[in-house]
């Protein structure tokens, strides 16, 4: 009897190994498809190392999402030493920690996936990078988003084991491994669901994408790609939008949008003959020929505009005039005319501008914009201030309430119309609105120029505001100084103004106004003597005004 079982227990043994060696067959490959992955900061060094699992033979891959923050960078070793990079991110999910992204340089032998999950108590593997297989059995399963698995797996994990494949024992991947934090179980996310993953039009928004350094990939569909490209050149990042225009490019060349990025990228950096060949390429490719033509001819003005100073003699705005007419032979639409209208006003043709821009008023692009750019027309062609104040009135009133941001250009410029004309409460009023609809820091000369507004129009207590304002946001201008120490001479605030004087005269010694103000606000405490000797230092210094006021009050 003993003998019996005895001769059981062996047989049971013996199944066991000769199971356990028909598992190892069927899973053995899987190791192929396992990597060690390493990623790095910006400065090269190394941030973290990890493993992942290739999921096709394209190079698209899986790993656990934590490596990649704040990763500049990152690399792959396969099973056979061979070195890759992560080129895009495809999608990532910090909840799950998992993330799929696109590897090049390597020729990829890719795990299979499980199409159905495993069950509690089902045999599995831990496949890793380094010592292979290793027995594991599924403890429990949990479903989440209604058709994906999440495992808690019984295994002897080793360590550097973290994101290594859990496979079942027809050699199907059925998750990504993870520790637990609070015993000594493993987990696994679904394959599934990190396969699953993919990027939208607003991947650059994504918090979790944002704090990767390397670019993700396009998403699929052509609007959705348009969308990214179109926040990348916003974001300007000077990794991911170069990478976006190209695989843009790459996957839409019949379309003129990424032609236009890319040239607008080159210029950007002065490679004008670059752009200019990139321009041509779109021509040349572009399902919509108008739209290549216009948007050459968009590039070149915007150069002369913004670019002047940066020589490129093939350009010019006869050139950029020449191929908005192009693109308008071959699609005659208002919009390339308004362009053409803002070609002939940087010509100085200020009244065929005018008549251009007016005459689209009664097209399908009527909008605010072209009522200011006729005011700017009338302002060239020194037209009466009513006439460029009514213009811009128009442009304002025509302002999309839900867009009123969009009006803070008309205001400031009926804000300088105003001013023209000695409304300055009214130029004071406008300079405010722009002040809340500009949505950017204004510059101390936008605060200085406003305060002398204010002043000529006696609101006192805000022009010092200003002045102030302006000096915090350039505290080494002199003038600045100057004009709040002589506001505060005007409101006889004698102390304040001594003050701002002496820190006038700190910075620019040799600046005669430092001096006249000071003198002034001595002698309005009662300090003749000191006054005076300032008011001679003014003198000495040539200003005009000091030898009057030194004759009224030597003998005061």
């Amino acid at each position: 009897m003993k003998m019996k079982h005895i001769s059981t227990l062996l047989a049971t043994i013996i199944i066991s190994c000769l199971q356990c060696l028909a598992q190892s067959a069927a899973v053995k490959d899987a190791a192929k498809s396992v990597f060690k992955l390493t990623t790095y900061s910006a400065d090269g060094t190394v941030l973290a190392e990890s493993n992942g699992v290739f999921t096709s033979e394209d190079g698209t891959a899986i790993s656990s999402l934590k490596p990649f923050i704040g990763a500049a960078k990152a690399t792959i070793t396969d099973s056979k030493g061979r070195q890759g990079e992560v080129t895009r991110i495809f999608g990532a999910n910090e909840l799950y920690d998992v993330a799929k992204f696109k590897v090049e340089g390597v020729k990829p032998t890719p795990a299979a996936i499980a199409a159905s999950p495993s069950k509690n108590g089902d045999a599995a593997w831990l496949v890793t990078y380094a010592t292979g297989p290793i027995g594991a059995t599924v403890k429990s399963v949990e479903t989440f988003m209604d058709k994906y698995s999440y495992y808690i797996i019984m295994a002897q994990a080793p360590d550097n084991s973290e994101a290594c494949p859990i496979i079942n024992n027809e050699g199907q991947m059925i998750g990504l491994m993870k520790r637990s934090s609070a015993s000594s179980d493993l987990h696994a996310t679904d394959a599934n669901f990190a396969v699953s993953l993919s990027t939208t039009g607003l991947a650059l928004n994504d918090p979790v994408l944002r704090q990767i350094g390397i670019a993700p990939a396009l998403p699929d569909g052509k609007e959705q790609a348009q969308l990214t490209l179109m926040m990348a050149e916003q974001g300007n990042d000077s990794i991911k939008f170069p990478a976006i225009v190209n695989d843009f490019m790459a996957e839409y060349p019949e379309l003129v949008d990424g032609y236009t990025a890319m040239a607008r990228m080159q210029v950007s950096k002065n490679d004008f003959k670059g752009a200019a060949k990139t321009m041509e390429d779109a021509i040349k490719n572009a399902e919509k020929k108008d739209e290549a033509h216009a948007g050459y001819g968009k590039i070149i003005y915007n150069k002369l505009i913004f670019k002047a100073d940066q020589p490129y003699p093939d350009w010019t705005l006869d050139k950029a005039e020449e191929e908005t007419d192009k693109a308008y032979a071959i699609n005659p639409l208002p919009t390339y005319k308004h362009q053409k209208a803002q070609i002939t006003f940087a010509k100085g043709k200020y009244q065929e501008a005018y008549d251009a821009f007016t005459g689209l008023l009664d097209s399908q692009i009527r909008n605010p914009e072209l009522f200011y750019e006729a005011s700017q027309c009338k302002m060239m062609l020194d037209a009466p201030k009513s006439e460029i104040i009514a213009l811009l009135d128009s442009a304002i009133s025509n302002t999309d309430s839900l867009r009123m941001y969009d009006a803070a250009p008309y205001f400031l410029a009926r804000a300088e119309a105003y001013n023209a004309i000695d409304s300055f409460r009214l130029a004071v009023f406008d300079y405010t609105r722009y002040e809340i609809l500009a949505r950017q820091p204004l510059d101390a000369q936008f605060y200085y120029v406003r305060g002398k507004t204010e002043i000529k129009a006696k609101l006192y207590k805000q022009a010092l505001g200003d002045m102030a304002a302006a000096i915090i946001r350039s505290p080494q201008e002199p003038t600045y100084y100057a004009e709040m120490a002589s506001l505060q001479l005007r409101v006889k605030l004698h102390d304040g103004a001594v003050k701002t004087a002496e820190r006038c005269i700190e910075l620019a010694p040799e600046y005669s106004d430092g001096y006249l103000i000071l003198g002034l606000a001595q002698i309005g405490k009662g300090d003749k003597t000191s006054g005076m000797a300032n008011l001679e230092k003014a003198k000495e210094l040539g200003n005009p005004q000091a030898q009057p006021l030194i004759d009224k009050y030597k003998d005061k």
